[in-house]
């Protein structure tokens, strides 16, 4: 996941966007915690924020502006993004053109979720402990159900057709298996399983099939294990410790690592990369605006730290990453966290606490 040395090694580029609704409230935590652990490893961060969101949509038209995706190119190491969505905005036009737009048009293939249980008490499974729920899923992220591809057809009536296609391609299926085996190497771990529905889809999942042949062989160290996706969420929940890393599609990633969020603690606990290892990358928690909550200083700020967390790393600071990651696991095991993991404390209060164990951790 380590991103080419792009600028300073000491010193990275940060784009910050806070989106929309709990976005604004749980990015400005993880500044908070970032920048905690950036000065505790004795690096340098600068941060440019973006109000891209409803607000300016409403206001302005605009969405992603024309020069976004090379001024990021040029300017930055990595953007760092909150939540879109808005109920003024129907469509949710600007959430698709921004989210969506950085994943396609930066090329970001790469959609990993990590599943780490950092607590037990806060996994719905019965008897299952820190060491059974420690995978990570990656997910296709440009290509699939999700390119766009489709249309309608007597829309309106009752003789509708609705159409929408499955996009696949040689070069998008193996680079996303490619970097699935290059992570567990790089990480020492020994399981690699493919999940798709080539028994249903039998083409543009038997280039899966295809492809998964062909570059686990390659990896001889690797036990490399292929699971229907209707049968890897039924093992996800039955038996989670069998995995160690899982790579699908599009839309199966997303259904597969959203399960896995909830099996690790919830999306409040959940970060995620959209990540090209050659370029500038996007971090984001996996929940979205949650607008009827947003304001109220009761939103989980975790799963953005930990998003943070992950871009360190994807820099090159692990150090500072691991920093982060242990102060959320001490945040859980003493209580500090919000209502819905049963504690008491507010997103600010939060991150302000996340930030204040850094410094002190580090100063120790």
């Amino acid at each position: 996941m380590t991103q080419p040395n792009r600028s300073a090694a000491n010193k990275k580029r940060i784009a910050i966007i806070p989106g929309d609704g709990i976005g604004k409230e749980v990015i400005p935590a993880a500044v908070q915690v970032l920048k905690s652990a950036a000065g505790a490893g004795g690096r340098e961060v600068a941060l440019t924020e973006f109000d891209w969101g409803a607000d300016r949509y409403l206001r302005e038209g605009t969405t992603l502006p024309s020069d976004a995706v090379e001024m990021f190119h040029r300017e930055f190491d990595a953007i760092l993004l909150g939540a879109m969505g808005d109920p003024r905005v129907p469509t949710n036009v600007h959430a698709a053109d921004i989210l969506l737009g950085l994943r396609f048009k930066l090329d970001l293939y790469v959609n990993a979720r990590p599943c780490v249980l950092f607590d037990k008490r806060f996994t719905p499974l019965k008897d299952r402990s820190e060491k059974d729920i420690h995978f990570i899923v990656f997910r296709e992220n440009t290509e699939g159900l999700y390119v766009g591809m489709g249309g309608n057809f007597k829309k309106g009536t009752a003789d509708e057709v609705a159409v929408q296609e499955d996009l696949n391609t040689r070069k998008g299926v193996e680079r996303i298996i490619r970097y699935a085996f290059e992570w567990a190497k790089a990480h020492k771990l020994k399981r690699v399983c493919m999940s798709d529905k080539s028994n249903a889809m039998t083409f543009a999942h038997d280039l899966w099939q295809r492809v998964f042949k062909q570059v686990k062989a390659e990896y001889p160290e690797i036990e490399a294990s292929h699971q229907y996706i209707d049968n890897l969420l039924m093992q996800m929940v039955r038996d989670p410790s069998q995995f160690d890393v899982i790579v699908t599609g599009n839309l199966f990633g997303d259904i597969a690592s959203d399960l896995g969020a909830q099996l690790a603690g919830g999306l409040g606990l959940a970060p995620s990369g959209n990540i090209h290892p050659e370029q500038v990358s996007l971090f984001e928690p996996v929940h979205g605006s949650a607008p009827a909550i947003a304001g109220k200083n009761i939103a989980n700020p975790m799963g953005a730290i930990l998003a943070a967390g992950m871009m360190f790393e994807y820099l090159g600071w692990k150090r500072e990453s691991e920093m982060i990651e242990a102060a959320v696991r001490a945040a859980l095991r003493e209580g500090k966290t919000p209502a819905e993991l049963g504690g008491s404390m507010g997103t600010r209060e939060i991150g302000e606490w996340l930030a204040n164990s850094i410094v002190k951790a580090g100063a120790g």
